[in-house]
């Protein structure tokens, strides 16, 4: 750790008591992501001469399990347990014969990278873990994850290439997540990925990868969401190509492969911006599985911004574990394309080393072209910023009525999808949790190095993860609504 940062933070423990440690050291995590937006983290060990290539290309990978209580029969009285760990318990049951598979994909970056390292090769890959898996790989003691993952992460020679991303903790989708609780979900992650890989690990890390590619598009909402984001330290956002649109037309985004500045006001008139990376075309793992963003970006050369000719980035996410062609053709490929990239014009590259590089070269972020959420253009169009929100929710129904296609439920990776409608036995419950710990453990200024606090918030988060949407009405739904009895009863009986 830099002797700056040793002043100010001690390492966190992961566990306090046998607690998840996702509070109670903010002023430490903003220190070091403050002092993190002020460093230069690649230019002296980069090794892409940036100058010299046409294009790139960059991959993420997302990996989450969803915490449930199904460590016993009786969901009332269940353990919580990672969905990992029931799939490992149940491996006779549909596709849960993948779990061990899934444990290996878990921890495989931390193999593939010292190899192709060892080879003189220069491999990137940018890795997103929510909370929910962290805390549930840990918890069934399934160490040799985080051993595999803290050597790529850590080591000098080998940190340029494995960029972490920050996300929610509990993979909670921004739009339908009340915005102080996604703001707790940010901290969150931020905490417990520090417990786990240290200050100048966390201090590294810039940009946010959103639980389902989820954009807000309320004016309110979305400008809440990226002021989170900035005061949490990050510089860039990745966004999906068809959840934007470019104020001045209401189009998608012009230039999908070069970085944008994605502004968003509210009804009050106030306005915050971040750099915003596009994700293109769908969710498909085989995009990434099969490296499509390199070839693609073999296809394109430079192209001009500001006055100068820049490369393109070629962006894409998708889940790191999930489906046979992630699990199985992933590894060669990315074996493959990491040798045959390194040297070339179209070097695979991370987010943040390459904005480094691009504003090295010239570019400012005022430079950057903008964006905003869709169909906030029918709304400023007609409403001007500062008017209030009371006649912006009036604006809002207006149209509406006389547009069926408008929503104000954001944007994601899917457009059949929704995060709010068809779910409102979930939501009501989640929405007067929220309210709960508001009202008895942020108003009644329960530290937030309280045991109780942490509790508290545990499952309030837990209770916010999207899969009990996303897999539809049932036992999944069912999962959520414990989650919230219980959490309901710790914040009423231990919080007295």
């Amino acid at each position: 750790m830099s002797t700056t940062n040793k002043r100010q933070t001690e390492e966190l423990q992961e566990y306090i008591d046998g607690v998840l440690n996702i509070s109670g050291s903010e002023s430490s995590v903003d220190a070091v992501t403050e002092a993190g937006r002020k460093k230069k983290l690649f230019k002296d060990e980069s090794g892409i001469n940036f100058g010299g290539i046409k294009s790139a290309a960059a991959i993420a990978l997302h990996m989450h399990q969803p915490l449930i209580p199904a460590g016993g029969g009786d969901l009332r009285t269940a353990d919580i347990i990672s969905n990992l760990k029931y799939m490992m318990d149940n491996q006779g049951t549909g596709d849960n014969h993948n779990a061990p598979v899934f444990h290996w994909c878990y921890k495989r970056i931390g193999e593939f990278v010292p190899q192709l390292v060892n080879e003189g090769k220069n491999p990137r890959v940018m890795l997103e873990y929510s909370g929910t898996l962290f805390h549930g790989l840990r918890h069934m003691g399934l160490h040799d994850v985080f051993d595999s993952l803290k050597f790529v992460t850590q080591d000098r020679s080998m940190r340029k290439c494995v960029e972490w991303l920050g996300c929610p903790w509990g993979h909670a989708v921004a739009p339908s997540t009340p915005s102080q609780d996604f703001r707790l979900h940010v901290k969150a992650w931020q905490h417990h990925f520090a417990a786990i890989f240290g200050w100048d690990a966390l201090e590294r890390v810039r940009g946010f990868s959103p639980s389902e590619m989820a954009l807000p598009n309320h004016p309110d909402v979305a400008y809440e969401y990226i002021k989170t984001l900035v005061d949490c330290g990050f510089q860039w956002v990745m966004v999906q190509e068809h959840s934007v649109e470019r104020p001045e037309n209401g189009y998608g985004p012009e230039k999908k492969h070069v970085p944008h500045r994605l502004v968003c006001k509210n009804s009050k008139g106030d306005e915050v911006s971040i750099i915003a990376i596009i994700k293109t075309q769908g969710s498909d793992t085989k995009l990434v599985a099969q490296m499509q963003p390199y070839y693609e970006a073999k296809s394109i050369g430079r192209c001009e911004l500001a006055g100068k000719m820049i490369p393109p980035v070629v962006t894409q996410i998708a889940d790191g574990e999930n489906g046979g062609v992630m699990m199985n053709e992933f590894p060669p490929k990315f074996m493959e394309v990491s040798r045959e990239s390194t040297g070339s014009e179209t070097p695979m590259i991370n987010i943040s080393e390459y904005l480094e590089l691009l504003f090295d070269s010239g570019i400012k972020e005022s430079d950057l072209p903008v964006l905003q959420p869709i169909f906030q253009k029918r709304i400023w169009d007609v409403f001007k910023p500062g008017d209030g929100p009371e006649k912006m929710t009036k604006i809002i129904d207006e149209i509406k009525k006389s547009d069926h296609q408008f929503h104000m439920d954001g944007g994601s990776w899917t457009n059949n999808i929704s995060w709010v409608h068809g779910y409102e036995n979930v939501l009501d419950p989640m929405q007067k949790l929220s309210a709960l710990f508001n009202e008895k453990v942020i108003e009644k200024n329960i530290p937030t190095n309280d045991q109780r606090f942490r509790k508290a918030l545990f499952h309030l988060m837990i209770s916010q993860t999207s899969c009990f949407r996303y897999w539809g009405q049932g036992s999944w739904t069912d999962y959520a609504i414990e989650i919230c009895r219980r959490a309901t009863d710790i914040i009423n009986y231990d919080l007295k």
